[in-house]
């Protein structure tokens, strides 16, 4: 079995909540929040940045840790055992740009509820409620537009 780590964001700009649609040769199609592997070096906070710029380019900042996924899958070698870390992070815009090289086809910034039954995998649901959850909490203390946490 093979152990990995890989980090990434729950992105919100005025309510809405950045998406990807991934779509590889036809075999997998969905929308996911942006994530990526750890690698060599890196912070899990400097992963989580880097892998929402790579695959969105969306310039965002961390607002906190909101969780740990975790699932399996296999390859034709092997099984992968995978360790996500999430992020809350803030953008200031409502600019995207899909990462073609990694098979993103498209990407945008939904609200809550259409986010919710557009995300593919329940670990990735599980989360956007966890981050929107505490999103709405900060709205509510005047805290989220004031970068203040």
């Amino acid at each position: 079995m093979i152990e990995a780590t890989s980090c990434g964001g729950v992105v919100i700009f005025r309510g809405k909540i950045l998406l990807l649609y991934k779509n590889y040769k036809n075999r997998y199609e969905g929308w996911v929040l942006p994530k990526g592997t750890v690698e060599d070096g890196e912070q899990h906070t400097e992963t989580a940045l880097r892998e929402v710029k790579e695959e969105s380019g969306v310039d965002a900042t961390i607002i906190k840790y909101i969780g740990k996924t975790s699932y399996t899958f296999s390859t034709y070698t092997d099984v992968v055992s995978k360790n996500v870390h999430w992020y809350l992070m803030m953008s200031d815009s409502f600019y995207s740009k899909p990462q073609r090289e990694e098979f993103f086809c498209d990407s945008g910034y939904y609200k809550y509820h259409e986010a919710y039954h557009l995300l593919k995998f329940p670990n990735e649901k599980q989360m956007l409620e966890q981050a929107y959850s505490e999103y709405l909490e900060l709205k509510r203390k005047k805290l989220w537009d004031r970068k203040r946490y």
